[in-house]
């Protein structure tokens, strides 16, 4: 029997719901419990596929296909449970579903009103594809009180009536902030936070109380008593140096202890070796190494989550504490490119990215950590870009670019308008929506034996999640060979480049797909932990 735990968030945005979900699943694994965490997004936007990375952050893509938040790549890091096109949606898509309805007629005639249609689509939503767990943890995005949100927290309330305290339990994020003039912890935005949850209709079980002091049994005491809860229930949620120690903090403030007794289950002891062993080589590193990511989305890391948290896994892999140097990558274009700043870096790497604003950039990076012999990773657009840097500087095909930007005499890569998705083709033209028509989810893909990658994998047919619109044109594949660029991964049918690297150079990779989406702290992407190794052997040269 699945029982629900409904996390909101309230006071003020990103205080950490996705991470507090994430590591209570974490825990009740520890504990021999199986999990599921699913998100509601309140926004009118079907996905997040065609968001700007400065509004929302990464898109995360699952193995099925699916364009979601990014909270979901926290859930997959911290459960190793692979999310999927049901675990993720939004109110655009509810609402798409339910107008698509209605005009096939299915509603007979009856007005579509947001109750009961919205909130029961909601609680289908919630309730449908669970396999067999003992909890689904379902996050409330944005804050409590914001209008968006309603229609879900009125879906939940209902689903709390309908499943009974003993299958539900609501667990209440808010913020204890710390006022320097006055040198204390101000509880009344928690107080107030949590009437306004109780003015829909959905009591608190649980209360997390983020704060960057600790929280003195004084606090906790007027907390519990101003919103009707044992002492217990209230959970401290202090900073933590890494995310990675959470899951531990948590437990010791005993928060999957209360959600165990609010179910009243057993409480076996848990687990929690691995996160241990997580944060001691994260507290302990043996050494340092400074990676530089040339991208465009510098300005907000949150659009580049997955990979940063990759990269920290490729460091606890190698027992080493990865230092980021973001660079905005039009830094490297113009008659005076600033390449002082990669001349410190012990490896390079360019990530994926959407239109023409860097691209010259990004390609003179390539250049310099082929030239250097620094190493180099390259993902989806990035390898693009060595593919194109490679075509100019090896092959001098002079005119070498990207449809993406434009007509080109030499479209070194090119619009993608059909592939093969396992028995089934499927088309794309350029009018086509933007939002869904990208080449998404897990492919197959074919390793060239003796090769580079085929050595990192340890095998010769990997799996890997896509998220991109534009290939590289298989025509130039003999020419770039014969320059020394080795097209080491194929699709299976040989049509479609996957994977490119330069066998005499220290280490350099371009891979199509994204490697940081499957990568986890306890079971690191062997790319990644690669990339880092090599990086660690480059800073013993310099």
């Amino acid at each position: 029997m699945t029982r629900f735990i409904f996390i909101t968030g309230g006071v003020v945005s990103s205080l950490g719901k996705g991470l507090a979900s994430a590591a209570l699943g974490a825990v009740l694994q520890a504990r021999g419990y199986k999990v599921r965490l699913r998100k509601l997004d309140p926004y009118l936007n079907v996905d997040p596929g065609t968001m700007s990375p400065y509004q929302h952050g990464e898109c995360y893509v699952t193995d099925d296909g699916a364009e979601t938040d990014l909270d979901l790549g926290h859930y997959e890091r911290f459960t190793g449970v692979a999310s999927r096109q049901s675990d993720n949606i939004t109110t655009g898509r509810i609402y798409s579903n339910i107008l698509a309805k209605e005009r096939r007629g299915d509603f007979l005639g009856a007005t579509v009103q947001v109750i009961p249609h919205v909130t029961d689509a909601i609680k289908e939503f919630v309730t449908a594809d669970l396999d067999d767990v003992d909890f689904l943890l379902c996050e409330v995005g944005g804050t409590v009180g914001d209008i968006e949100s309603m229609p879900f927290l009125e879906a939940i309330r209902q689903l709390g009536n309908e499943l009974g305290r003993e299958r539900a339990c609501f667990v209440h994020l808010t913020l204890v902030p710390y006022i320097a003039s006055a040198g204390e912890l101000k509880t009344k935005p928690t107080q107030h936070s949590v009437q306004q949850l109780q003015s829909v209709g959905i009591r608190c079980d649980i209360l997390l109380c983020r704060s960057e002091h600790d929280l003195p049994a004084s606090a906790r005491k007027k907390i519990a008593l101003f919103c009707n809860l044992r002492e217990q229930a209230v959970i401290p949620a202090l900073n933590a140096s890494s995310i990675y120690e959470v899951p531990i903090a948590y437990h010791r403030e005993g928060f999957d202890r209360e959600v165990l007794r609010h179910f009243g289950l057993p409480q076996p002891e848990p687990d929690l070796g691995r996160w241990t062993e997580i944060v001691r080589r994260l507290q302990q590193p043996e050494g340092e190494v400074e990676i530089a990511i040339v991208g465009k989305y510098t300005d907000l890391l949150d659009a580049y989550k997955s990979l940063a948290e990759a990269l920290t896994h490729g460091g606890i892999a190698n027992s080493v504490r990865v230092k980021l140097n973001w660079l905005e990558s039009e830094q490297f274009e113009g008659p005076n490119p600033n390449y002082e700043s990669l001349a410190h870096a012990h490896a390079i790497l360019v990530p994926g990215g959407f239109g023409e604003r860097g691209a010259e950039g990004k390609i003179r990076a390539v250049r310099y950590a082929r030239e250097k012999r620094v190493p180099y990773f390259g993902i989806c657009f990035g390898m693009q870009m060595a593919c194109i840097e490679a075509a100019r500087d090896l092959c001098g095909i002079e005119n070498a670019n990207t449809t993406e930007f434009g007509a080109t005499s030499d479209p070194v890569v090119g619009l993608l308008t059909e592939w093969v998705r396992g028995n089934a083709l499927e088309q794309r033209s350029e009018n086509d929506n933007k939002g869904g028509t990208m080449r998404l989810g897990a492919y197959e893909c074919d390793l060239a034996a003796g090769s580079h990658v085929a050595e990192i994998y340890g095998r010769r047919r990997i799996q890997e999640r896509h998220r991109h619109r534009y290939e590289v044109n298989i025509n130039y594949k003999d020419r770039l060979e014969k320059a020394g660029l080795r097209f080491s991964g194929m699709s299976p049918d040989g049509q479609l480049p996957e994977i490119v690297e330069i066998p005499d150079h220290p280490w350099f990779v371009g891979v199509q797909f994204h490697p940081e989406l499957k990568s986890k702290p306890f079971d690191p992407h062997p790319l990644f932990t690669s990339f880092v190794k090599a990086a660690v052997t480059q800073s013993r040269l310099v």
